[in-house]
């Protein structure tokens, strides 16, 4: 039994089609950012589409170009593919290029796309298929190291603080591996479990697959998923929690957000909130769970803003506070390297 592998043929056309909201179209923005010598366009079907500061490209135009894959770069609540999209998708197909989506929507399940996946020779990826015969959560303790990625929201930050940690990590010879846990973290980095579509009663376990046994001097890099406190999409976060026994924990936050992202009737939790209900849960698997830092995605903010607004958060919970793209990870990684292995 193993993480689902992914290999994608490049280079990719990104598919934002008409989401103007960046929340919604953050497989398209994770992928431009962590994987751009790989892309090679976008293709939005209007002007106020999300940019990725690619190419703006139609079919056409990518095949003579060379793309290999067309990915849907969007992430819509309830993951459906809408059904103005799939005369472009198929039109896409028919021309060679294999199409990507990593939706609740599977590809395999609608019929004019896989008579034009066979007609252009293609193949349709669905990324958000778990393996097969995933096992109950054992709570059994692993060995080796555990830091997950934790949030008061979605989408603010949890996977690029991940990924940088892992980056950052490596930079000081650490042994570390990023675990994905999301589709798009699947798409960057080649394997993973794409966690919100696991049966409940196997989340946990799902995710003790993802983070198995490994040297004592190994960090895994769990990416967070959903949010504890998040009406919507809790359980997963959960569920993820019990299952990646985390030694560590890193809260992840975005100024200027005031209410969970598509629920305006439930307030942001605070980073207290975070930290004290993580550990709360945390406790179950792991007793020794402690948070080691928090992450800020402080894009709204001038650099003397946010450098007296991180500062302020590290003197109230004496840990580092970091914007992972502006200033890495390196603090949270001097944390961590504290803490043994």
């Amino acid at each position: 039994m193993t993480t689902t592998g992914l290999t994608l043929r490049a280079p990719y056309l990104l598919f934002v089609g008409e989401e103007h909201r960046p929340t919604y179209a953050k497989t398209a923005r994770g992928i431009a950012d962590w994987r751009r010598k790989l892309c090679m366009g976008q293709l939005r079907l209007t002007d106020n589409a999300v940019d990725l500061g690619l190419e703006d490209c139609d079919v056409s135009a990518a095949v003579r170009a060379g793309a290999g894959s067309l990915i849907v770069g969007t992430a819509p609540v309830g993951g459906r593919i809408p059904d103005n999209w799939i005369p472009i998708l198929a039109e896409a197909a028919r021309a060679g290029l294999d199409i990507v989506a990593g939706l609740h929507t599977r590809l395999s399940s609608i019929p004019d796309l896989v008579q034009a996946a066979s007609e252009g020779g293609v193949a349709l990826v669905d990324v958000r298929v778990p393996p097969a015969e995933l096992p109950v959560g054992s709570g059994r303790k692993r060995s080796g190291n555990r830091v997950l990625t934790v949030g008061t929201d979605c989408a603010l930050g949890k996977k690029y603080t991940a990924l940088q940690l892992e980056r950052d990590l490596r930079d000081a010879g650490v042994k570390a591996t990023f675990r994905a846990s999301g589709q798009t973290g699947i798409m960057i980095a080649g394997s993973g479990i794409p966690m919100d579509c696991v049966v409940a009663d196997f989340i946990s376990g799902a995710a003790e697959l993802l983070s198995p046994d490994n040297d004592e001097d190994h960090w895994d890099v769990i990416e967070g998923q959903g949010g504890i406190f998040h009406p919507g999409y809790a359980a997963v976060s959960h569920g993820l929690l019990l299952g990646s026994q985390p030694d560590a924990f890193v809260v992840c936050h975005a100024t200027g957000r005031r209410h969970i992202e598509g629920w305006d009737g439930f307030a942001l939790p605070t980073i207290d909130d975070v930290i004290e209900r993580t550990i709360a849960i945390g406790r179950l698997t792991n007793p020794a769970i402690r948070c080691v830092g928090i992450s800020i995605n402080t894009q709204s903010m001038d650099e003397r803003g946010r450098w007296r607004y991180q500062q302020s958060l590290s003197d109230k919970y004496g840990l580092p506070c970091v914007d992972p793209l502006r200033d890495g990870t390196g603090a949270i990684v001097q944390a961590l390297q504290t803490m043994g292995g």
